[in-house]
């Protein structure tokens, strides 16, 4: 009999997170690795937001709180989600765990039955679908190509939804396209969702306030009310407030659920760290004036970022309108080979490639079931920025 359940061949392991360890292995052997794969700001967590987490240290705010977070920190975020999305929550409809992708995975296991679908855009964050068929749910994923601006369009959702639907899983911005939904974009797929009452919404929003060119976040209970029930809605403080390492991630949704999700927890990491909690709560209620300039320091990289790879024959990058990433497609350069002799056949067979010849470490577009393609993180300097396009562009001219 063997040890291992067979839950654990259904899934992967998280391919982001195996190129950005195979980044380190190459760089701790002394090979000089420009590392575009960790999606994760490159700029310091905030001071205050340190010092509060220091302060409540000394205060002895050490010990086990409740399980789906503090009182404190639960205002905290029920007035950020009033002040910024227009949403209201009580107390008992905020939860609180290890990260956005706790929040999720908890989600989906206290709400799938063997069988029951969740519809998923693609390109999509690489964990969503193996949470999926963790929970013994179906990924129903659904491309979205680059000619609809890699979005979810009204007709497709409303063709893929069976009475086995259970959710549609939204993430806007994007990653890894950095596709950012519009007000009218969001509705057309509420009126579709309002019409099937079995489906419910998860709205990943972790990317909330990395927006470029003058455009404005909204989320779907946000701009379908009618919703509010069967939504919830996600967030986190580890990409606004370069938190990653804190582990804290936010929800608001119905009682029911909460309540799930919170049993859920309670039988396996019970709370969050109540250091980190301390030290979100200090970045929701503080001062927000250097998000908007971090979202500016995002974006001209993007326009950089976009403007090199533009002039390597083979690539093409749609410019994208959030998150801190860019999914350049790769056709051109499919079926060409390497000095080796080696083919490239796929978007795995360029990320090696461009490891192995450019020393630049990228994340290929298969992972995120959108092909060909490959997703390079912008949260480096813009010196870093260029000399990895100079090495790609170095690499990829040497391809016939």
């Amino acid at each position: 009999m063997s040890l291992l359940s067979p839950r654990v061949d259904r899934i992967k392991p998280s391919p982001s997170s195996a190129a950005t360890q195979r980044a380190r292995e190459l760089r701790a052997a002394g090979r000089d690795v420009i590392a575009l794969t960790a999606g994760e700001p490159d700029f310091p967590t905030p001071p205050h937001v340190c010092e509060a987490a220091v302060e409540a240290m000394k205060r002895g705010e050490t010990r086990y709180t409740t399980i789906d977070g503090t009182p404190e920190v639960k205002e905290a975020i029920r007035a950020k989600f009033k002040r910024e999305n227009g949403l209201e929550y009580a107390s008992y409809q905020i939860a609180v765990a290890n990260g956005a992708k706790h929040i999720i995975f908890n989600a989906l296991m206290a709400t799938l039955a063997p069988g029951d679908e969740v519809i998923i855009p693609a390109p999509h964050w690489v964990s969503y679908t193996d949470m999926t068929l963790l929970a013994e749910g179906v990924p129903v994923v659904l491309p979205c190509p680059e000619e609809q601006a890699f979005k979810l369009r009204a007709a497709q959702l409303e063709a893929a939804i069976t009475p086995r639907t259970k959710w549609l899983l939204l993430n806007s911005p994007c990653n890894p396209s950095g596709a950012t939904y519009s007000r009218e974009e969001l509705k057309a797929l509420t009126d579709v969702v309002l019409r099937h009452p079995q489906v419910h919404i998860l709205s990943d929003d972790v990317y909330e306030h990395i927006v470029f060119d003058g455009n404005r976040f909204c989320t779907p209970a946000q701009v379908e009310p009618g919703l509010f029930e069967r939504t919830l809605t996600v967030n986190a403080v580890s990409k606004t407030y370069a938190m990653t390492g804190w582990r804290i991630g936010y929800a608001g949704g119905p009682a029911t659920l909460i309540g799930a999700m919170r049993k859920i927890q309670s039988q396996s990491t019970t709370n969050a760290s109540s250091v980190s909690q301390a030290a979100a709560r200090a970045a929701l209620n503080g001062p927000q004036d250097f998000v908007p300039e971090r979202a500016a320091a995002f974006q001209a990289r993007r326009d950089r970022v976009v403007a090199l790879l533009s002039q390597i024959p083979g690539l093409r990058c749609h410019k994208p309108e959030g998150a801190f990433y860019l999914y350049p497609n790769c056709a051109g350069l499919m079926g060409k080979c390497t000095p080796a002799g080696r083919r490239i056949e796929n978007d795995q067979d360029l990320a090696i490639y461009l490891l192995e010849a450019a020393e630049v470490a990228v994340v290929q577009g298969s992972a995120y079931s959108l092909s060909p393609y490959f997703r390079i993180s912008i949260a480096a300097s813009i010196e870093l920025l260029e000399e990895a396009c100079r090495r790609m562009q170095r690499a990829c001219a040497q391809l016939v």
